[in-house]
Protein backbone atom coordinates (compact mmCIF):
# COMPACT_ATOMS: atom_id res chain seq x y z
CA UNK A 1 0.00 0.00 0.00
CA UNK A 2 1.43 3.03 -1.30
CA UNK A 3 -0.25 5.32 1.36
CA UNK A 4 -2.08 5.89 4.92
CA UNK A 5 -4.52 6.94 3.03
CA UNK A 6 -5.01 3.63 1.14
CA UNK A 7 -4.49 1.61 3.81
CA UNK A 8 -7.60 3.23 6.06
CA UNK A 9 -9.88 2.93 2.79
CA UNK A 10 -8.80 -0.59 3.04
CA UNK A 11 -9.31 -1.30 6.45
CA UNK A 12 -12.93 0.74 6.18
CA UNK A 13 -13.63 -1.79 3.40
CA UNK A 14 -13.34 -4.38 5.11
CA UNK A 15 -15.12 -3.32 8.58
CA UNK A 16 -18.05 -2.57 6.08
CA UNK A 17 -17.93 -6.16 4.54
CA UNK A 18 -17.59 -7.70 7.73
CA UNK A 19 -20.56 -5.79 8.93
CA UNK A 20 -22.68 -6.64 6.17
CA UNK A 21 -22.20 -10.31 6.04
CA UNK A 22 -22.71 -10.18 10.61
CA UNK A 23 -26.26 -8.20 9.28
CA UNK A 24 -26.79 -10.69 6.74
CA UNK A 25 -26.36 -13.83 8.99
CA UNK A 26 -28.73 -12.12 11.77
CA UNK A 27 -31.21 -11.56 8.90
CA UNK A 28 -31.78 -15.60 8.74
CA UNK A 29 -32.36 -15.72 12.72
CA UNK A 30 -35.91 -15.38 14.92
CA UNK A 31 -36.23 -12.22 15.84
CA UNK A 32 -36.23 -12.57 20.02
CA UNK A 33 -38.09 -9.40 22.24
CA UNK A 34 -35.75 -7.39 24.58
CA UNK A 35 -39.28 -6.71 26.00
CA UNK A 36 -39.15 -8.44 28.85
CA UNK A 37 -36.09 -9.49 31.85
CA UNK A 38 -34.94 -12.73 33.59
CA UNK A 39 -36.32 -11.36 36.67
CA UNK A 40 -39.82 -10.70 34.65
CA UNK A 41 -39.77 -14.41 32.84
CA UNK A 42 -39.22 -16.11 36.38
CA UNK A 43 -41.79 -13.79 38.18
CA UNK A 44 -44.50 -14.43 35.82
CA UNK A 45 -43.85 -18.47 35.84
CA UNK A 46 -43.95 -18.62 39.80
CA UNK A 47 -47.48 -16.86 39.39
CA UNK A 48 -49.06 -19.42 37.14
CA UNK A 49 -51.82 -21.71 38.59
CA UNK A 50 -51.26 -25.30 37.96
CA UNK A 51 -54.34 -26.65 36.94
CA UNK A 52 -53.16 -29.84 34.93
CA UNK A 53 -54.70 -31.85 37.64
CA UNK A 54 -57.55 -31.01 36.72
CA UNK A 55 -57.71 -32.13 33.43
CA UNK A 56 -60.48 -34.38 32.02
CA UNK A 57 -59.27 -37.73 32.78
CA UNK A 58 -60.43 -39.43 29.39
CA UNK A 59 -58.49 -36.69 27.39
CA UNK A 60 -55.78 -38.53 25.79
CA UNK A 61 -51.82 -36.88 25.87
CA UNK A 62 -49.94 -37.10 22.29
CA UNK A 63 -46.81 -35.33 22.51
CA UNK A 64 -46.19 -32.78 20.10
CA UNK A 65 -43.06 -34.19 17.68
CA UNK A 66 -43.04 -29.87 16.46
CA UNK A 67 -43.83 -26.61 17.79
CA UNK A 68 -44.52 -23.82 15.09
CA UNK A 69 -46.83 -21.44 16.09
CA UNK A 70 -48.18 -20.08 19.00
CA UNK A 71 -52.06 -19.24 18.52
CA UNK A 72 -53.91 -16.72 20.58
CA UNK A 73 -57.69 -17.02 21.29
CA UNK A 74 -60.32 -15.24 23.23
CA UNK A 75 -62.58 -17.55 25.39
CA UNK A 76 -66.03 -16.33 24.24
CA UNK A 77 -66.64 -17.01 28.05
CA UNK A 78 -65.94 -15.71 31.53
CA UNK A 79 -63.41 -17.46 33.28
CA UNK A 80 -65.26 -20.12 35.21
CA UNK A 81 -66.71 -21.23 32.26
CA UNK A 82 -63.94 -21.21 30.15
CA UNK A 83 -61.76 -23.15 32.89
CA UNK A 84 -64.61 -25.69 32.34
CA UNK A 85 -64.25 -26.21 28.99
CA UNK A 86 -61.04 -26.35 28.73
CA UNK A 87 -60.26 -28.84 31.09
CA UNK A 88 -63.52 -30.90 31.35
CA UNK A 89 -64.79 -30.66 27.58
CA UNK A 90 -67.62 -28.67 25.57
CA UNK A 91 -71.13 -29.75 23.88
CA UNK A 92 -71.12 -29.99 20.02
CA UNK A 93 -73.82 -29.18 17.95
CA UNK A 94 -74.43 -32.51 17.44
CA UNK A 95 -75.02 -33.46 21.68
CA UNK A 96 -71.80 -35.45 22.00
CA UNK A 97 -68.94 -33.47 24.19
CA UNK A 98 -65.27 -33.83 23.99
CA UNK A 99 -62.96 -34.49 26.43
CA UNK A 100 -61.26 -31.69 27.11
CA UNK A 101 -57.70 -30.34 26.35
CA UNK A 102 -58.49 -27.28 24.49
CA UNK A 103 -55.84 -25.19 25.63
CA UNK A 104 -52.31 -24.93 27.54
CA UNK A 105 -52.74 -21.87 29.16
CA UNK A 106 -55.79 -19.19 30.62
CA UNK A 107 -55.42 -15.84 31.10
CA UNK A 108 -57.85 -14.10 33.13
CA UNK A 109 -58.97 -10.65 32.94
CA UNK A 110 -56.61 -9.79 35.96
CA UNK A 111 -53.85 -11.38 34.33
CA UNK A 112 -53.64 -14.54 36.18
CA UNK A 113 -52.56 -16.99 34.41
CA UNK A 114 -53.89 -21.45 34.72
CA UNK A 115 -51.76 -23.99 33.03
CA UNK A 116 -54.42 -26.13 32.14
CA UNK A 117 -51.82 -28.92 30.34
CA UNK A 118 -48.14 -28.96 29.42
CA UNK A 119 -47.00 -27.62 26.83
CA UNK A 120 -45.07 -30.52 25.39
CA UNK A 121 -48.61 -32.36 24.67
CA UNK A 122 -50.51 -31.22 21.93
CA UNK A 123 -53.85 -29.53 22.39
CA UNK A 124 -57.66 -29.37 20.48
CA UNK A 125 -57.73 -25.39 20.49
CA UNK A 126 -57.49 -25.09 16.83
CA UNK A 127 -60.20 -27.18 15.21
CA UNK A 128 -60.45 -26.93 11.40
CA UNK A 129 -57.23 -24.71 10.63
CA UNK A 130 -54.91 -23.91 8.27
CA UNK A 131 -51.68 -21.54 7.76
CA UNK A 132 -49.11 -21.60 4.90
CA UNK A 133 -50.48 -24.78 3.08
CA UNK A 134 -50.25 -26.57 6.67
CA UNK A 135 -53.48 -28.35 8.32
CA UNK A 136 -54.20 -29.34 11.44
CA UNK A 137 -52.72 -26.31 13.59
CA UNK A 138 -53.53 -27.63 16.41
CA UNK A 139 -50.81 -30.48 16.39
CA UNK A 140 -47.66 -27.88 15.82
CA UNK A 141 -48.36 -25.10 17.93
CA UNK A 142 -49.27 -23.65 21.53
CA UNK A 143 -52.76 -22.34 22.09
CA UNK A 144 -53.66 -19.62 24.84
CA UNK A 145 -57.00 -18.50 25.98
CA UNK A 146 -57.38 -14.71 26.95
CA UNK A 147 -60.71 -14.70 28.91
CA UNK A 148 -63.12 -12.42 27.45
CA UNK A 149 -64.80 -11.47 24.26
CA UNK A 150 -63.71 -10.51 21.08
CA UNK A 151 -65.93 -7.81 20.25
CA UNK A 152 -64.59 -5.80 23.47
CA UNK A 153 -61.39 -5.13 25.01
CA UNK A 154 -58.53 -7.25 26.54
CA UNK A 155 -57.63 -6.22 29.64
CA UNK A 156 -53.88 -4.52 30.19
CA UNK A 157 -53.08 -6.95 32.17
CA UNK A 158 -53.87 -9.63 30.21
CA UNK A 159 -51.81 -8.06 27.65
CA UNK A 160 -49.12 -7.62 29.92
CA UNK A 161 -49.50 -11.37 31.07
CA UNK A 162 -49.53 -12.67 27.15
CA UNK A 163 -46.28 -11.06 26.49
CA UNK A 164 -44.45 -12.21 28.79
CA UNK A 165 -45.69 -15.32 28.45
CA UNK A 166 -45.47 -15.33 24.58
CA UNK A 167 -41.67 -14.34 25.13
CA UNK A 168 -41.11 -17.16 27.72
CA UNK A 169 -42.56 -19.69 25.08
CA UNK A 170 -40.28 -18.01 21.97
CA UNK A 171 -36.90 -18.50 23.70
CA UNK A 172 -38.32 -22.11 24.16
CA UNK A 173 -38.85 -23.17 20.98
CA UNK A 174 -37.07 -20.72 19.05
CA UNK A 175 -39.64 -18.91 17.68
CA UNK A 176 -40.26 -15.27 15.91
CA UNK A 177 -43.16 -12.78 15.78
CA UNK A 178 -44.81 -14.47 13.06
CA UNK A 179 -44.90 -16.96 14.73
CA UNK A 180 -47.83 -15.88 16.66
CA UNK A 181 -50.83 -15.74 15.15
CA UNK A 182 -54.55 -15.55 16.55
CA UNK A 183 -57.48 -18.23 15.85
CA UNK A 184 -59.11 -16.05 13.64
CA UNK A 185 -56.20 -15.74 11.31
CA UNK A 186 -55.56 -20.04 11.08
CA UNK A 187 -58.83 -21.20 11.29
CA UNK A 188 -60.86 -22.16 7.95
CA UNK A 189 -64.67 -23.00 6.86
CA UNK A 190 -66.65 -25.21 4.59
CA UNK A 191 -68.60 -22.92 1.49
CA UNK A 192 -71.73 -21.65 3.47
CA UNK A 193 -74.38 -19.04 2.76
CA UNK A 194 -71.51 -16.20 2.54
CA UNK A 195 -68.73 -18.11 0.79
CA UNK A 196 -68.65 -20.35 -2.54
CA UNK A 197 -65.76 -22.34 -1.04
CA UNK A 198 -63.09 -22.41 1.51
CA UNK A 199 -62.73 -19.26 3.49
CA UNK A 200 -61.36 -17.58 6.11
CA UNK A 201 -63.99 -16.10 8.90
CA UNK A 202 -64.96 -19.26 10.81
CA UNK A 203 -63.82 -17.88 13.94
CA UNK A 204 -63.68 -14.47 15.01
CA UNK A 205 -61.77 -14.79 18.42
CA UNK A 206 -58.80 -13.23 19.27
CA UNK A 207 -59.39 -10.20 16.00
CA UNK A 208 -59.43 -7.23 18.68
CA UNK A 209 -55.72 -8.69 19.62
CA UNK A 210 -53.56 -5.62 19.56
CA UNK A 211 -50.57 -6.96 18.98
CA UNK A 212 -48.45 -3.84 20.12
CA UNK A 213 -49.65 -4.32 22.84
CA UNK A 214 -48.01 -7.49 23.83
CA UNK A 215 -44.74 -5.99 22.67
CA UNK A 216 -45.23 -7.97 19.52
CA UNK A 217 -43.74 -6.95 15.79
CA UNK A 218 -46.52 -6.41 13.52
CA UNK A 219 -48.37 -9.45 11.88
CA UNK A 220 -47.74 -11.15 8.17
CA UNK A 221 -48.57 -8.29 5.47
CA UNK A 222 -50.57 -11.46 3.92
CA UNK A 223 -52.68 -14.34 4.40
CA UNK A 224 -50.52 -17.05 2.39
CA UNK A 225 -53.33 -19.67 2.27
CA UNK A 226 -55.86 -16.69 0.10
CA UNK A 227 -52.46 -15.41 -1.87
CA UNK A 228 -52.05 -18.38 -3.12
CA UNK A 229 -55.72 -19.50 -3.91
CA UNK A 230 -56.17 -22.36 -1.27
CA UNK A 231 -59.00 -20.33 0.64
CA UNK A 232 -61.38 -17.01 0.12
CA UNK A 233 -60.32 -13.98 2.21
CA UNK A 234 -62.58 -12.44 4.98
CA UNK A 235 -63.02 -9.00 3.65
CA UNK A 236 -63.40 -7.87 8.11
CA UNK A 237 -60.36 -9.91 8.60
CA UNK A 238 -58.48 -9.22 6.04
CA UNK A 239 -58.85 -5.22 7.52
CA UNK A 240 -57.78 -5.97 10.71
CA UNK A 241 -54.87 -8.38 9.89
CA UNK A 242 -53.63 -6.78 6.22
CA UNK A 243 -54.89 -3.94 5.59
CA UNK A 244 -52.52 -1.01 4.77
CA UNK A 245 -53.65 1.13 7.68
CA UNK A 246 -53.78 -0.35 11.09
CA UNK A 247 -57.50 -1.11 11.86
CA UNK A 248 -59.53 -2.95 14.44
CA UNK A 249 -63.18 -3.36 14.85
CA UNK A 250 -64.49 -1.01 16.90
CA UNK A 251 -65.26 -2.18 20.36
CA UNK A 252 -68.34 -0.30 21.09
CA UNK A 253 -70.15 -1.45 18.40
CA UNK A 254 -68.67 -4.99 17.71
CA UNK A 255 -71.11 -7.08 18.66
CA UNK A 256 -73.78 -4.71 17.16
CA UNK A 257 -75.30 -5.83 13.60
CA UNK A 258 -75.26 -3.09 10.88
CA UNK A 259 -74.67 -2.73 6.81
CA UNK A 260 -71.05 -3.80 7.41
CA UNK A 261 -71.38 -6.14 10.47
CA UNK A 262 -73.23 -9.01 9.61
CA UNK A 263 -74.15 -11.93 12.12
CA UNK A 264 -71.65 -13.93 10.37
CA UNK A 265 -68.61 -11.20 11.00
CA UNK A 266 -69.42 -11.28 14.75
CA UNK A 267 -70.63 -14.85 15.38
CA UNK A 268 -68.24 -16.64 12.21
CA UNK A 269 -69.39 -20.47 12.18
CA UNK A 270 -71.73 -19.75 15.21
CA UNK A 271 -74.35 -17.31 13.53
CA UNK A 272 -76.99 -19.85 13.55
CA UNK A 273 -76.05 -21.64 16.54
CA UNK A 274 -78.94 -22.31 19.53
CA UNK A 275 -76.27 -20.99 22.06
CA UNK A 276 -76.22 -17.48 19.80
CA UNK A 277 -78.47 -14.96 20.78
CA UNK A 278 -80.29 -12.12 19.02
CA UNK A 279 -81.76 -8.97 20.92
CA UNK A 280 -83.44 -7.31 18.84
CA UNK A 281 -83.95 -3.39 18.70
CA UNK A 282 -87.92 -3.99 19.94
CA UNK A 283 -86.88 -6.55 22.74
CA UNK A 284 -87.55 -9.25 21.00
CA UNK A 285 -85.40 -12.62 21.57
CA UNK A 286 -84.24 -15.00 19.45
CA UNK A 287 -81.21 -17.90 19.08
CA UNK A 288 -79.46 -18.04 16.36
CA UNK A 289 -81.09 -21.82 15.01
CA UNK A 290 -84.81 -19.79 14.74
CA UNK A 291 -83.95 -17.25 13.06
CA UNK A 292 -83.88 -18.50 9.28
CA UNK A 293 -87.48 -19.92 9.96
CA UNK A 294 -88.86 -17.34 11.88
CA UNK A 295 -87.74 -14.16 10.15
CA UNK A 296 -84.78 -15.02 7.79
CA UNK A 297 -81.56 -14.10 7.82
CA UNK A 298 -82.15 -10.69 5.59
CA UNK A 299 -85.02 -9.54 7.87
CA UNK A 300 -82.92 -9.24 11.31
CA UNK A 301 -82.76 -5.69 11.81
CA UNK A 302 -79.83 -3.05 12.23
CA UNK A 303 -78.71 -2.51 15.68
CA UNK A 304 -78.98 -6.28 17.13
CA UNK A 305 -77.17 -7.12 19.61
CA UNK A 306 -75.78 -10.80 19.32
CA UNK A 307 -74.40 -12.53 22.79
CA UNK A 308 -72.41 -16.34 22.03
CA UNK A 309 -72.39 -19.12 24.59
CA UNK A 310 -75.76 -18.68 26.14
CA UNK A 311 -76.68 -22.24 26.29
CA UNK A 312 -78.06 -21.70 29.74
CA UNK A 313 -78.90 -18.14 30.21
CA UNK A 314 -81.67 -17.56 27.60
CA UNK A 315 -84.35 -16.98 30.04
CA UNK A 316 -82.55 -14.64 32.16
CA UNK A 317 -82.03 -12.23 29.06
CA UNK A 318 -85.45 -12.48 28.52
CA UNK A 319 -86.35 -11.16 32.00
CA UNK A 320 -87.79 -7.78 31.34
CA UNK A 321 -86.54 -6.43 34.56
CA UNK A 322 -84.77 -2.85 34.89
CA UNK A 323 -82.01 -4.38 36.74
CA UNK A 324 -78.96 -6.73 35.65
CA UNK A 325 -77.06 -8.94 37.60
CA UNK A 326 -72.97 -9.79 36.43
CA UNK A 327 -72.45 -13.12 36.17
CA UNK A 328 -69.92 -15.90 34.84
CA UNK A 329 -71.75 -15.84 31.95
CA UNK A 330 -73.11 -11.99 31.32
CA UNK A 331 -71.02 -9.18 31.91
CA UNK A 332 -71.95 -5.19 31.73
CA UNK A 333 -71.38 -5.02 28.38
CA UNK A 334 -73.33 -8.13 27.28
CA UNK A 335 -76.62 -5.85 29.54
CA UNK A 336 -75.34 -2.35 28.63
CA UNK A 337 -73.41 -2.78 25.51
CA UNK A 338 -71.65 0.45 24.54
CA UNK A 339 -73.30 2.55 27.64
CA UNK A 340 -71.30 0.28 30.15
CA UNK A 341 -69.13 3.30 30.60
CA UNK A 342 -71.66 5.84 30.52
CA UNK A 343 -72.55 7.86 33.80
CA UNK A 344 -76.00 6.44 33.63
CA UNK A 345 -74.95 3.31 34.16
CA UNK A 346 -74.67 2.66 37.60
CA UNK A 347 -73.41 -0.41 39.15
CA UNK A 348 -74.55 -1.76 42.38
CA UNK A 349 -71.42 -3.83 44.25
CA UNK A 350 -72.01 -7.09 46.32
CA UNK A 351 -69.83 -5.18 49.31
CA UNK A 352 -72.80 -2.04 49.14
CA UNK A 353 -70.69 0.37 46.92
CA UNK A 354 -72.09 2.19 43.98
CA UNK A 355 -69.90 2.78 41.02
CA UNK A 356 -71.23 4.73 38.01
CA UNK A 357 -69.80 4.29 34.42
CA UNK A 358 -67.59 6.77 33.88
CA UNK A 359 -65.67 5.80 37.08
CA UNK A 360 -64.65 2.16 36.44
CA UNK A 361 -61.52 1.19 34.75
CA UNK A 362 -62.23 -2.18 33.68
CA UNK A 363 -65.61 -3.20 33.38
CA UNK A 364 -65.25 -6.77 32.73
CA UNK A 365 -63.80 -7.51 35.98
CA UNK A 366 -66.59 -6.58 38.14
CA UNK A 367 -67.46 -9.36 40.42
CA UNK A 368 -70.72 -11.79 39.83
CA UNK A 369 -73.44 -10.80 41.76
CA UNK A 370 -72.87 -7.04 41.25
CA UNK A 371 -76.01 -5.61 39.69
CA UNK A 372 -76.54 -2.67 37.35
CA UNK A 373 -79.27 -0.48 35.68
CA UNK A 374 -79.02 1.47 32.54
CA UNK A 375 -80.10 5.23 31.92
CA UNK A 376 -80.84 6.15 34.94
CA UNK A 377 -79.80 9.69 36.99
CA UNK A 378 -79.65 9.87 40.67
CA UNK A 379 -79.23 8.85 43.72
CA UNK A 380 -81.93 10.89 45.64
CA UNK A 381 -82.02 10.46 48.85
CA UNK A 382 -85.40 9.51 50.59
CA UNK A 383 -85.83 11.66 53.77
CA UNK A 384 -89.11 12.02 56.54
CA UNK A 385 -90.17 15.07 54.98
CA UNK A 386 -89.13 14.01 51.23
CA UNK A 387 -91.07 11.24 50.45
CA UNK A 388 -90.87 8.88 46.91
CA UNK A 389 -93.88 10.51 45.65
CA UNK A 390 -91.83 14.00 45.86
CA UNK A 391 -89.04 12.56 44.22
CA UNK A 392 -90.46 10.87 41.61
CA UNK A 393 -94.04 11.79 40.91
CA UNK A 394 -96.27 9.75 39.36
CA UNK A 395 -94.18 7.39 38.43
CA UNK A 396 -92.68 6.87 41.99
CA UNK A 397 -94.14 3.04 41.88
CA UNK A 398 -93.19 2.21 38.10
CA UNK A 399 -91.07 -0.40 37.21
CA UNK A 400 -88.64 1.78 36.02
CA UNK A 401 -87.85 3.98 39.32
CA UNK A 402 -85.44 1.74 41.66
CA UNK A 403 -85.12 1.66 44.94
CA UNK A 404 -81.67 1.18 46.69
CA UNK A 405 -82.71 0.02 50.27
CA UNK A 406 -79.90 0.75 53.44
CA UNK A 407 -80.07 -2.99 53.29
CA UNK A 408 -78.05 -3.39 49.89
CA UNK A 409 -82.15 -4.56 48.48
CA UNK A 410 -82.32 -2.95 45.41
CA UNK A 411 -86.00 -2.91 44.35
CA UNK A 412 -88.75 -1.72 41.26
CA UNK A 413 -91.04 0.81 42.18
CA UNK A 414 -93.83 -2.09 41.10
CA UNK A 415 -92.24 -4.41 43.74
CA UNK A 416 -92.74 -2.35 46.92
CA UNK A 417 -96.30 -2.81 48.75
CA UNK A 418 -95.88 -0.38 51.15
CA UNK A 419 -93.84 2.94 50.58
CA UNK A 420 -94.50 4.28 54.17
CA UNK A 421 -92.49 1.28 55.12
CA UNK A 422 -89.17 2.70 53.10
CA UNK A 423 -86.43 3.32 55.30
CA UNK A 424 -85.04 6.84 55.31
CA UNK A 425 -81.69 6.60 53.46
CA UNK A 426 -83.48 4.97 50.95
CA UNK A 427 -82.23 5.79 47.53
CA UNK A 428 -83.81 6.38 44.18
CA UNK A 429 -82.92 6.44 40.71
CA UNK A 430 -85.28 7.46 37.67
CA UNK A 431 -84.87 6.77 33.87
CA UNK A 432 -82.64 9.31 32.43
CA UNK A 433 -85.47 10.52 29.90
Amino acid sequence: MESITDYLSFYNKRRVIVASLIFAFLLNLPSFSAAYTQANHRSFQRSIVDFRSRLNRSFKKVKRKKTKYIIVHTSELGLKLTQRVVLKGKRLRNGQMTSGGHTHYVISRNGRTYRILDKKYEADHAGISMWNGETDISKISIGIELVGYHYAPISERQYRSVGILIDILQGVYGLDDRAVLTHSQVAYGKSNRWFRKNHRGRKRCAKNFIRAKAKLEPTWSYDPDVRSGRLLADSQLFRIFYGRREYYTKADDANIISKSNTAWSIAGEDYDSRTTVYKFPSGHIYTGDQISDKIGWNLVPAKTVVLLNQENSISLIKRDSPIKTISDRFTAWSFAGKAYKLKTTIYFLPSGRIKFGSRISDWDDLPAKTRLIVGYRGPYKLYKDRSAYRIASHEYKDRKTIYYLPSKKLLAGDKIDDFNQLPTGTLIFLPNT
